[in-house]
């Protein structure tokens, strides 16, 4: 059996991999979106995740740790069904579905990492995983707001548009 030490360390390592992911990926998501809303909020979340990788690394070395990466084949499978949507033509609504469970992944990463680094009692890194795990909050509600003020009402509007021509 593992320590929560050799735990965490293991969960920080398949996060910083998301999070890599993620940064290689966005760019790609942000070209295939229409809405001007939504590529805003996603070019502006791609630069808070440059932020969060290098927040990560400080977690690592107050953990006395070299920062590696671990294969996170979670976020690969999300990025991989994300890429299928933009393939696949389906729209900014399936894009933002797709972004949002991004987004949950790496909520629960971090509030996971959050908790274990408080009961190792490593101060400094909680604080950098919280504020971490509040901006992925805010991105999700961000792209929640998105999606229920604009684009599922314009795409359900056009759908109906072309059901009645």
């Amino acid at each position: 059996m593992s320590t929560l030490r050799e735990t965490f360390i293991d969960t920080l390592q398949d996060t910083y991999d998301a999070e890599h992911q993620i940064v290689k990926a966005l760019p790609q998501v942000i070209d295939a979106v229409e809405h001007k809303e939504l590529k805003s909020a996603l070019a502006a979340h791609l630069d808070e995740t440059r932020g969060h990788v290098e927040r990560l690394g400080k977690v690592f070395e107050l953990f006395d740790e070299s920062p590696r990466r671990k294969k996170c084949k979670g976020m690969e499978g999300l990025l991989a069904e994300g890429e299928e949507l933009i393939d696949e033509d389906l729209g900014d609504a399936a894009l933002i579905a797709a972004a949002q469970k991004v987004e949950h992944y790496e909520i629960a990463a971090y509030g996971a990492l959050a908790s274990w680094a408080k009961l190792m009692e490593k101060d400094e890194a909680v604080d950098l995983l919280e504020e971490t795990l509040n901006e992925e909050k805010k991105a999700d509600d961000k792209l929640t707001k998105v999606a229920e003020k604009t684009i599922n009402t314009e795409q359900q509007e056009e759908e109906e548009e072309e059901e009645s021509a």
